[in-house]
């Protein structure tokens, strides 16, 4: 098993289209012997949309992890201090938390367990999913390639001619790119 032992922080924020996908690929983690630790933004923990209920997401999350979802900023605090992650993934990272992240906020969750994380100096990686990756949230993007132990999910536009600044990333790349993100190398490459 190619994560066996591995621990591992998954931050879901509310790209509510991707959960699905995300969920797949959560399976996936969990059958290669990863340890997942999910935490929830206050949105996809409390939020029914069009595309399902806020707690059947989070019974199957703690179905396919065997764990509680982390769901307030209490909670996700203890990660820095007791260090017990060696990841952190936040997939889908919506275009609202990329620009928390980028500029130190620490309002929910997710980014909570951000920040605490990092100061382990362990890596960090970010599956971006957002309508503004090639506009508004442009620059907090460049922020945060250029920021030491952060790492990308391979992306792409996910629709360029409707969509012309929406950017997602390749979820089926999670696996490979926390592998290498544990080795200090960001998988290339990172636009496809």
């Amino acid at each position: 098993m190619l994560l066996d032992g591995i621990k591992v922080g998954i931050g879901i924020t509310g790209s509510f289209c991707t959960l699905e996908t995300i969920l797949i690929e959560i399976e996936k983690l969990v059958k290669e012997g990863a340890d997942v630790y999910p935490v929830f933004s206050f949105n996809v923990n409390n939020l029914d949309t069009r595309f399902g209920k806020a707690e059947n997401w989070k019974k199957e999350i703690e179905n396919i992890t065997g764990k509680s979802v982390i769901s307030t900023i209490q909670d996700a605090e203890p990660i820095g201090p007791k260090g017990f992650l060696d990841i952190y993934a936040i997939a889908p990272c919506t275009g609202n938390t990329l620009a928390k992240i980028a500029n130190g906020i620490t309002d929910t969750p997710v980014c909570m367990a951000w920040k605490a994380h990092l100061r382990n100096n362990k890596p960090a990686l970010i599956g971006i999913s957002t309508n503004d990756g090639m506009s508004a949230n442009g620059k907090n993007l460049g922020l945060l390639m250029n920021m030491k132990n952060v790492y990308f999910v391979p992306f792409n536009q996910d629709d360029a001619i409707k969509k012309h600044n929406s950017i997602i990333s390749k979820y089926e790349l999670l696996i490979p790119s926390i592998l290498e993100a544990l080795q200090g190398k960001q998988i290339q490459p990172v636009l496809v």
